[in-house]
């Protein structure tokens, strides 16, 4: 790395942050940045992407998880839909070992209801354009999720503590056109212990329930009180990355590409009509909820901020 690579890289809107979880060690940034070249060659805005998204948020989870000895550490990743947090875990998970970490990421889709539960929720909520669909709080199988985190927390270096592996859900989202559903048991995933990291990612992850005064909708009321129940994920949860858009309209224009990526490629997927409605019922959430769980400490936490083309800018 050049003077000047390393000048860009101090410059990010996130640096300082950090900087506070403890020494940058510069020769494994630069390794790190090497690799990440590679392996997104030919994607828009590289620099700023790696030096000012990925590393930033590498060399705080790296941290985080050297604070947590003889399990697992918990990291939380709350991002809006189609902001690259899927893209952002595979290719942490690609560098940690270079560092001496093994981790492996869920997602809190992978804990959505099946497609029968989730037709139940939206027939006792008629009218509801918030639970109509998978996606809000109540449409996730909350001890599912919570039995699967606490099992993942297990998969430490003490042969002693737990098992020495972990089924892990998983959610078809190109299932029912479009629509979703869990995949069949056969489908999950295995994870091999030991682990150093588990990230846990998604939209709603580390949203806490608001005053029902405060609704702007009444029809959130529902998923408002759900909320309550997703604290047994929340209190799981070491320390936390927040990823979020300078304008909550920023979600449609990316879960609109995101959905034409998956037609793309051949996966069944919704059309522009019907995705277009589907992320607009999310925008009262990105108004009404946001933060890392309570219990997680300012100096566990990392916040940045997306403008419209993803870049990570300074807070609005």
């Amino acid at each position: 790395m050049t003077q000047n690579d390393r000048a860009f890289a101090m410059e990010g809107p996130a640096f300082a942050q950090v900087e506070r979880s403890g020494p940058i060690d510069w020769p494994g940034w630069d390794a790190a940045a090497a690799r990440l070249t590679r392996d997104l060659a030919g994607a828009a805005d590289l620099p700023r992407r790696i030096h000012h998204l990925y590393l930033p948020v590498l060399c705080f989870c790296a941290a985080q998880a050297r604070q947590t000895a003889g399990r697992p550490c918990l990291i939380g990743i709350q991002a809006p839909q189609g902001a690259g947090k899927t893209t952002l875990v595979m290719h942490l998970l690609r560098q940690l070992p270079e560092l001496g970490l093994k981790g492996t990421g869920v997602s809190i889709d992978d804990f959505y209801l099946t497609r029968p539960e989730q037709l139940s929720v939206a027939a006792s909520h008629p009218g509801n354009p918030y639970l109509e669909h998978r996606g809000y709080p109540g449409t996730h199988d909350v001890a599912l999720g919570a039995t699967t985190l606490a099992a993942l927390r297990g998969l430490g270096r003490d042969p002693d503590a737990g098992s020495s592996h972990v089924r892990v859900p998983v959610y078809d989202k190109s299932a029912h056109a479009g629509r979703g559903d869990r995949a069949p048991e056969s489908a999950w995933r295995d994870v091999a212990g030991p682990i150093d990291v588990v990230f846990v990612e998604g939209w709603m992850l580390g949203f806490s329930p608001v005053p029902e005064s405060t609704l702007g909708d009444a029809r959130l009321a529902a998923p408002n009180r759900a909320l309550t129940a997703y604290n047994r994920w929340h209190r799981l949860l070491d320390a936390f990355v927040i990823i979020r858009a300078t304008d909550p309209h920023f979600v449609v224009r990316w879960r609109v590409e995101a959905e034409d990526a998956m037609r793309a490629s051949g996966r069944p997927a919704l059309d522009r009509a019907a995705i277009n409605d589907y992320i607009q019922r999310f925008l009262p959430a990105y108004a009404t909820y946001g933060g890392a769980p309570a219990h997680i400490e300012p100096e566990r936490q990392l916040t940045l901020w997306l403008d419209e083309k993803r870049r990570v800018t300074k807070a609005p």
